[in-house]
């Protein structure tokens, strides 16, 4: 419900096919390693990638969630994993590991949909199949004044029982007016 007692955008929103998505990222990430041939650069181009989106996702989820202004980065936190992934990835991840005197959080991700059907062979064991979510987070924090680091500490793929993101405050941007 949003905050006029209607039904949020979110549910009104089109959905896409989750094997459409798994499938069209498959073939963007298979290019991107192709392309680059070096997994690093491969992890640097999804996150880059992400990034950019996440500055334009933020005004979408920002327009459509109907979620009210977060008072602080604990509640940022929550607002990303319960809603945020709810929209654009149909899953909601939980918070764990908040430690507020150093800003920092994990989100922890059982179920993700990018990953269906994906098997890493041995010489591609470095990549983080799902940086680009890591970028997404950081690109739209940053859209909102929150400069932040975003990376994967767990990931399925690589053999862990689950998917982990660390995200970390670096600073708050500071908006600066004319006057300054």
């Amino acid at each position: 419900m949003n905050k006029k007692g209607g039904k949020p955008e979110i549910a009104k929103q089109d959905k896409i096919s989750c094997e459409l998505l798994t499938l069209t990222y498959g073939a963007i990430v298979a290019q991107i390693v192709k392309d680059y041939g070096d997994v690093h650069e491969a992890n640097n181009q999804l996150e880059k990638m992400g990034y950019n989106m996440g500055l334009k996702l933020v005004e979408e989820f920002l327009a459509k969630s109907g979620c009210e202004a977060c008072n602080n980065f604990k509640e940022t936190a929550e607002t990303i994993a319960k809603n945020a992934f709810k929209m654009f990835l149909g899953v909601t991840c939980e918070v764990a590991n908040y430690v507020e005197k150093d800003n920092c959080f994990s989100l922890i991700l059982n179920d993700n949909p990018l990953i269906d059907f994906v098997e890493l062979p041995k010489n591609l064991q470095g990549l983080y199949y799902s940086n680009i979510i890591c970028g997404v987070i950081r690109g739209a924090l940053e859209a909102i004044q929150f400069k932040v680091s975003c990376y994967f500490v767990k990931d399925i793929l690589r053999g862990d029982e689950t998917n982990e993101i660390k995200v970390e405050l670096k600073e708050i941007i500071s908006l600066k007016s004319d006057d300054d």
